[in-house]
């Protein structure tokens, strides 16, 4: 079969080649990728990662044969899965545990979104305790994990301000659900949820920008800059003071 491939002699890091089938154990499913997504966490892998290690984290596709332990969806299945890497080939053994059926209107390249960018979006909502009631702030909103998170607090009737870097890349979240599209961080608000991105002054910013009993949700540093930020503003928001 082929995969792509780390080659650190390429520009890029990358090359397609010809591969061994991964041999899927007791509780793996081997699935045929129909498409996959790329996250910035692969493209970091990759670029310090040893010659001939495979990347890819999110695929989709149809179950070529179920796993030998006969968990998870059976052959000819439509899934969407999760592996640790190995995911830009043609085949992928996924374990089954991270293997979910998809409904036929669903397409394979949506469907390869959703691991984790979806998830990570989700699971970073409801650690801020995310309701209908909450103000929301998204940086990084036109990113794989922002686009999810714009869409599903509003889903949730929160309201949402979302942050891009320029006003041409916010033009479709309104349609997403964003009730408003800011460029840069806002000089002031308090927000009761804010999913953050972009590290460095963008986190000392939300820190500021947090309400009393709110919640700073921390998933990436794409700046890859330090952060500073003054506790004066942010310790008495733990104790719901102003």
């Amino acid at each position: 079969m082929r995969a792509l491939v780390a080659a650190p002699e390429n520009s890029g890091n990358v090359e397609l080649r010809e591969v061994g089938t991964p041999p899927p154990r007791e509780h793996e499913a081997l699935v045929s990728v129909r498409a996959a997504s790329l996250n910035r966490g692969d493209l970091h892998l990759l670029g310090r990662a040893e010659a001939g290690w495979r990347p890819g984290s999110d695929i989709a596709g149809v179950v070529e044969r179920r796993a030998p332990d006969g968990s998870g969806p059976g052959a000819g299945a439509r899934v969407v899965g999760l592996v640790p890497d190995g995911g830009w080939a043609e085949l992928a053994a996924v374990d089954t545990r991270m293997l979910a059926p998809i409904p036929e209107e669903l397409d394979f390249a949506a469907a390869s979104t959703l691991p984790v960018s979806g998830l990570t979006a989700r699971r970073g909502l409801a650690a801020g305790g995310l309701n209908d009631r909450k103000r929301v702030l998204v940086t990084g909103a036109t990113g794989g994990v922002g686009t999810f998170a714009v869409q599903l607090a509003a889903h949730a009737a929160a309201s949402v301000t979302a942050v891009v870097s320029r006003p041409e890349r916010g033009e479709r979240l309104p349609a997403l659900g964003a009730q408003h599209v800011v460029v840069g961080m806002p000089e002031n608000g308090a927000f009761d949820v804010i999913m953050e991105s972009v590290g460095g002054d963008s986190l000392a910013a939300a820190l500021r920008l947090v309400a009393p009993n709110g919640a700073v949700v921390s998933y990436g540093n794409s700046s890859h800059a330090v952060t500073t930020f003054d506790v004066d503003d942010f310790f008495p928001k733990i104790f719901g003071k102003k």
